[in-house]
């Protein structure tokens, strides 16, 4: 089992925080009106368009596939009541090059049901999570 950790200070009068996870890295955290970092809820779509991304990129290196560019959207809906949980994200990986739309379909469905841990986390709390591609 593998343990993942982080660690938020208050750095100000607001909400500011700086948050270093157990890697070693620090990311910056606020509110609205601090607004001197991300918002935390911004990084459930963070994390998933990262661990999504590393997945098919991996996968379509393995399977010679020629992309010159490669982004993913992700666009998460919450509710409006509090605590304001997600219920669904739309997963959008775009791909430049001439790469087999078979194979990136392929890499998609087995990041989003095998490899993709934010996104196996996100699903088995409910949230409906659909995945697409443009090339």
């Amino acid at each position: 089992m593998s343990t993942k950790t982080a660690i938020s200070r208050l750095t100000g009068d607001g909400l500011r925080l700086e948050t270093q996870v157990g890697s070693g890295h620090t990311l910056v955290l606020d509110g609205g009106d601090g607004d001197t970092g991300a918002r935390p809820a911004e990084l459930i779509g963070a994390a998933l368009a990262g661990c999504t991304a590393m997945d098919v990129i991996s996968i379509l290196r393995k399977k010679r596939q020629a992309f010159t560019g490669y982004e993913v959207r992700v666009t998460a809906q919450q509710m409006e009541a509090s605590p304001h949980a997600f219920t669904d994200c739309l997963v959008v990986h775009v791909v430049d090059g001439p790469v087999n739309p078979a194979a990136l379909a392929r890499a998609i469905e087995l990041s989003a049901t095998k490899y993709c841990s934010v996104g196996s986390t996100l699903a088995s709390g409910g949230v409906r999570l659909r995945y697409a591609y443009l090339i």
